[in-house]
């Protein structure tokens, strides 16, 4: 690995791991969501690296891809579970991390632990030449433990340059891919852990976004925002607040584009059988015998 993109992987991950660090603190009654994802979002600019993908503040039953609009005044209330999922890159070198904050009770401590000792496990043994499945397998052990079942149809990914979700993925379970970790692969583990279901289910789109083809755009107005949006986040996943900075007329532009296919809007993620959710993340570097957390 050249050492500039050793350079940029690990200022990624500092960086991502000091903004989780950052929006996890801010978590309490009454603090708006938007707050917590702009604060976040700006310091990761501040510190000379970009967002990956949009803070995603995820709370209860909801497991993933739920970032607040321009206009959302959602505050954070007692005993919530709230997932906030971090990503920042430098030069399209990536880091990604979760952790889950409690609000102001302790009644899902063992819930909150179940992934944090699963993804502290698969650490452990993750190293150059690991099934991918034994990964998965290890991880739904140690959530098991504490008493969870996984989410089995989320899990972790491997990070290529400008591609977040790219090549390898780790199911929260041994799914018997024999697939293997080799050296210097980027690996985000993504242990999730319920007392529902085990599975999530689409519900509505929500309003982060990725280009999904490059069409021709009629509408004037669409297709201007369609350009920004491809000069300014290329690959990589958007919301609609990012969008409103750049166009005023953003929302209906926005649904535009989804109509007519240019892009595509995340589902937000729902546990399936109404379980609390809770989530844990780090991004690995493999290096030989070892996993080197970056986050």
């Amino acid at each position: 690995m050249e050492q500039d993109t050793l350079d940029s992987i690990i200022k990624a991950g500092a960086v991502t791991r000091e903004a989780r660090q950052l929006g996890a603190s801010m978590i309490a009654e009454g603090v708006s969501l938007l707050n917590v994802a702009e604060e976040t979002e700006r310091y990761i600019l501040k510190k000379g690296a970009k967002p990956a993908f949009p803070v995603n503040i995820s709370i209860n039953q909801i497991a993933a891809h739920f970032t607040p609009a321009s206009n959302d005044r959602t505050t954070f209330s007692r005993g919530d579970v709230v997932k906030l999922d971090v990503g920042a890159h430098v030069n399209g070198h990536m880091g990604d991390t979760a952790i889950t904050v409690e609000v102001s009770t302790k009644n899902w401590s063992s819930l909150i632990d179940a992934p944090s000792k699963a993804l502290s496990m698969a650490i452990d043994m993750i190293s150059e030449g690991v099934p991918v499945g034994a990964i998965g397998g290890v991880i739904e052990r140690g959530i098991r433990s504490n008493g969870f079942v996984p989410i089995r149809n989320l899990g972790g990914h491997e990070i290529k340059r400008h591609e977040l979700h790219s090549g390898l993925s780790i199911s929260n379970y041994d799914d018997g891919n024999t697939a293997k970790v080799h050296n210097e692969m980027l690996l985000a583990i993504e242990p999730f852990a319920t007392d529902g279901a085990g599975e999530v289910d689409n519900a509505k789109p929500g309003n982060i976004y990725i280009v999904q083809r490059d069409r021709e755009i009629k509408d004037a107005g669409a297709k201007h925002l369609f350009d920004l949006i491809k000069e300014e986040f290329g690959s990589l996943a958007f919301c609609e607040r990012w969008c409103s900075a750049l166009d005023p007329k953003a929302p209906a532009n926005l649904r535009t584009l989804v109509r007519q296919g240019a892009i595509y809007a995340y589902p937000i993620l729902i546990e399936a059988g109404g379980g609390m959710v809770s989530q844990t993340e780090h991004t690995l570097l493999i290096n030989g015998s070892r996993a080197m957390v970056t986050t």
